[in-house]
């Protein structure tokens, strides 16, 4: 049993808001008690750090050198080993459009990788593309890019929890037939209308992949899919890297959306945590200069930031305090896959996934089922 101490700890209040709390954070495995320490437990001086349920990223390709689409178990190992350093205890691997087969395979390790024993858990996959459009396709591979077609993910129902499609390109059934499988279906890499993404939102599609990025822009006159994803219960995720949405963006987007809508991700690739440089993502040459990663011909590509700095971003770009912030990458992907009850909060009986960090940020400790990560 271990007791944490002289942390400031983040938790839910009586009607679940984020706040943050004095007291002991007592646990093993899971979360034991909240209140007094224990005697003759081990006790962790939290040091007045921020004590935080750890992070869940539900849209990440790769980091630290590594990707979803390297043809090695090993590779997605030491993936998953690198995220606790931005205090992420799970995630989302997120595939790329590329050939169906490479695409099965990263799925394959995917779903073996559940079984790791170090680093972040893997909560399964995050499908973005081939099912999308190719006027937005981004940094994704154009000759690589399918129609929709449920037959051709079947056989991974167990693994994918998030696929993106583009609602212009897919029949309204493909959205039905994956919600029936508890797939989230959500729109990204889309040229559709508003009243498209609209009646795609209404269908089940209720979650929008990096808003205002690959995507049909707001216009007073064609709101598009920001306009549909903002005049809606959608669920939106932020790549709040201050690269792909400016700060005024992210802003406006905590004034209209309830925070319960809102999920930071990173969508960083290979060169997180690298620095500077040549990279790749999804076959693709990008070039990395300080925090912006974009391919030959100057389109934007993956992210290289972490967890903990699009966290800081936010808090700082919409003032908002910093236990509301955390929900957004805890609790909010929890309740979004179903796990609130195990993962995303602070509370007795769920799992010793624990992240201490300071008042920039930083990552001091982290636990995954009550074990101290390396970082």
């Amino acid at each position: 049993m271990k007791s944490l101490i002289n942390g400031r700890l983040i938790l839910p209040n009586a009607g679940g808001n984020f706040k943050i709390f004095a007291g002991a954070l007592n646990f093993d495995e899971k979360i034991f008690s909240i209140g007094e320490a224990i005697d003759g437990a081990e006790v962790i001086d939290a040091e007045n750090n921020f004590v935080a349920p750890g992070f869940i990223n539900i849209h990440i390709h790769g980091a630290n050198g590594f990707d979803t689409m390297d043809d090695d178990l090993d590779a997605l190992k030491k993936f998953a080993e690198f995220l606790p350093s931005t205090g992420v205890t799970s995630f989302l691997p997120t595939t790329m459009t590329m050939p169906l087969e490479k695409i099965y395979r990263a799925l394959k390790r995917i779903r073996d990788g559940k079984n790791f024993s170090h680093g972040a858990k893997i909560l399964g996959a995050h499908v973005e593309g081939p099912f999308i459009g190719k006027k937005f396709k981004g940094a994704q591979a154009e000759e690589n890019i399918l129609p929709a077609d449920f037959e051709l993910i079947k056989n991974f129902v167990d693994v994918i929890k998030i696929i993106t499609v583009a609602p212009e390109e897919c029949g309204l059934d493909f959205i039905d037939r994956c919600r029936e499988e508890n797939i989230i279906v959500s729109i990204g890499h889309s040229a559709a209308t508003y009243e498209i993404a609209t009646a795609a939102i209404e269908r089940g599609a209720n979650h929008i992949t990096h808003l205002f990025n690959a995507q049909s822009a707001f216009h007073h006159r064609k709101p598009g899919v920001v306009g549909a994803a903002l005049d809606s219960n959608a669920i939106v995720e932020v790549i709040a890297d201050n690269v792909h949405v400016h700060p005024v963006a992210q802003r406006l987007v905590a004034k209209v959306k309830p925070r319960s809508e809102i999920i930071l991700i990173t969508d960083s690739f290979r060169a997180c945590g690298l620095g500077e440089g040549l990279s790749e993502l999804g076959g693709q040459k990008v070039f990395v200069k300080g925090n912006v990663a974009t391919l030959e011909d100057g389109t934007i590509a993956g992210s290289v930031a972490k967890m903990n700095e699009v966290l800081k971003n936010f808090c700082a770009n919409t003032k908002l305090d910093v236990a509301s912030c955390v929900e957004l990458v805890t609790k909010n992907p929890a309740v979004e896959l179903k796990i609130f009850d195990k993962l995303g909060s602070l509370e007795v009986g769920k799992a010793a996934d624990i992240v201490l960090f300071d008042d920039e940020f930083n990552i001091k400790k982290i636990f995954i089922d009550g074990k101290e990560s390396t970082l």
